[in-house]
């Protein structure tokens, strides 16, 4: 997500105002807060921006929880702050939750002594909401032994600077065995963090987390700075709404702190998503083969560049292809150019053991548009049992894109536009295949390197909109990266692969010319 603090405000003006328009006076929750309560998960993320009103949300969450009668799934709520101050707000929230729902409370906000560690002379002073429905919301201090013997749904906020988060989480995790929930509410602290681990791990597919994802901006986008002026009894403007917020980023020492602060971004988060060292140790020997256009070349008529290509496919790609493991699924990514970079193609087999593995890449410079259709639908149309394929749908790339769905059919392809959410969703995942091992490169040098172009920029891995290295005199954008992490993506997509063999008249068996209408073509003539 861009922050609002690079958006000119007459720009952010047009895009969001009907967003904006959003806010509603008389709701008490903002639309970002309603999704977290909403969300039932047996443990959820929030990673989100200082002072968005998150953990207030929580506090009615638990409210309501505390508030009801045990057969209607009611129960006890633990909240794990890291200082008193933060305990005694969130009780007080509670509190006032409890009266705005009318959920009949005992001894409102009581101050009580607690054995810390179970050790006599360790007390401590808590905070605790009793209802009448027997449960209770307690503030505990951030000693991980406290919630052992406990059973109830847990909170652990500002998680990212806990000093024993993963003995808390330990613990925490533990009542999850009868039903309880724990959640997990932080601003971000630092790039190697735990709370930070959890969440890549989460969108990995390691941990099966909710995360929810809160910026300044989303949060502004649904009224956060609305609902501070209404309660502030200040008259709202877009104008008075980006001066706030740039006086947060001057107030702040530096621009990576306000980005962690405000934004998500963790510090420390800068280089290479990837290492080489990782990258290196998953390849294996496999050919690229390259195909650069010249001038020359692109002037030919029509009928000769495709024969031309049609014996440069047969040439180079029809042996590999005939190698391929008939029994194996098999998928591709492709990311398009057209001039200024490279065109990408990269199959990928599921081996049994679910390891992914290229066994060839295809790249193509300055290519029309129809050569680079026909060397497509070459490959395509000869992947043993095709699964799925994911190809970069932005600007004339949705050329190609559009031709694979119509061959293939749209519940095989998908047509990915490369967003920012894509990014944020999926590239953890991939770099978690390099991690585990569980994916296998041609071992090229110009691969690795576009590999290690994927950056963390402002929290989310991308290749950046610049030229990451120029080869031999052709820019690189980091284009087999792409294509490697569209073809993961398509390995991963809820795709059934199907084929049948053509009945072919008696006559035509022998023609020379005549393409097979299998699912997956022929390796005969031009496709």
């Amino acid at each position: 997500m861009t922050p609002i603090i690079e958006q000119p405000l007459g720009e952010r003006a047009e895009k969001d105002l009907q967003t904006i328009g959003q806010f509603k006076a008389d709701e008490v929750l903002l639309d970002y807060q309603k999704r977290w309560i909403a969300d039932d998960s047996d443990v959820k993320i929030a990673e989100k921006s200082r002072r968005t009103g998150l953990t207030w949300a929580e506090a009615a969450d638990a409210a309501l929880c505390a508030g009801t009668a045990r057969n209607q799934g009611g129960c006890n709520h633990f909240y794990v702050g890291s200082n008193k101050e933060m305990a005694r707000e969130f009780i007080e929230a509670v509190a006032m939750w409890s009266k705005a729902f009318h959920k009949a409370a005992g001894e409102i906000t009581q101050e009580t002594l607690f054995e810390d560690d179970g050790r006599e002379g360790r007390e401590i002073l808590i905070f605790v909401v009793y209802f009448s429905s027997g449960f209770k919301v307690q503030a505990l201090s951030s000693n991980p032994s406290n919630l052992r013997g406990m059973q109830g749904n847990v909170t652990i906020d500002e998680a990212a600077f806990h000093d024993r988060l993963a003995e808390v989480l330990k613990a925490a995790l533990a009542l999850t065995m009868w039903g309880s929930k724990v959640r997990l509410i932080s601003t971000h602290n630092g790039y190697e963090n735990l709370f930070n681990e959890l969440i890549n791990d989460s969108r990995s597919g390691k941990k099966r987390y909710s995360v929810h994802r809160i910026t300044l901006h989303d949060a502004c986008k649904e009224g956060l700075y609305q609902r501070i002026c209404q309660i502030n009894d200040k008259a709202w403007s877009l104008q008075a709404e980006q001066e706030w917020i740039d006086n947060l980023m001057k107030d702040t020492a530096s621009k990576e702190d306000a980005e962690e602060e405000y934004f998500c971004v963790p510090k420390h988060g800068s280089g290479s998503y990837l290492s080489r060292m990782i990258i290196e140790a998953r390849t294996h020997h496999a050919p690229v083969f390259r195909f650069h256009c010249t001038a020359e070349f692109n002037s030919w008529p029509e009928h000769l560049r495709e024969a031309e290509i049609n014996d440069w496919c047969n040439t180079h790609l029809l042996p590999i292809l005939k190698t391929l493991n008939p029994t194996l699924e098999h998928c591709f990514g492709e990311d398009f150019a057209r001039v200024s970079d490279l065109t990408v193609i990269a199959p990928m087999a599921v081996e049994q053991t679910l390891k992914r593995t290229v066994p060839f890449l295809v790249e193509l410079f300055n290519m029309p548009y129809h050569q680079q259709r026909q060397i497509l639908l070459y490959i395509t149309t000869r992947l043993p049992r095709l699964r799925g394929g994911a190809l970069d749908n932005r600007g004339n790339g949705g050329y190609l894109a559009e031709q694979a769905a119509e061959k293939h059919g749209n519940g095989i392809i998908e047509k990915v536009d490369l967003s920012q959410s894509w990014y944020l969703n999926n590239m953890p995942r991939f770099k978690s295949a390099f991690e585990d091992g569980s994916i296998a490169i041609p071992n090229d040098a110009d691969v690795v390197a576009d590999l290690q172009a994927i950056k963390l920029i402002k929290g989310v891995a991308k290749v950046p909109d610049v030229n990451t290295s120029t080869i031999k005199g052709k820019n690189r954008h980091g284009d087999a990266a792409i294509a490697l992490s569209l073809a993961y993506y398509a390995s991963l997509m809820d795709t059934v692969a199907y084929e049948y063999t053509a009945v072919l008249p008696v006559d035509r068996k022998n023609d020379n010319d005549y393409v097979s209408t299998s699912r997956y073509g022929s390796e005969r003539g031009i496709l």
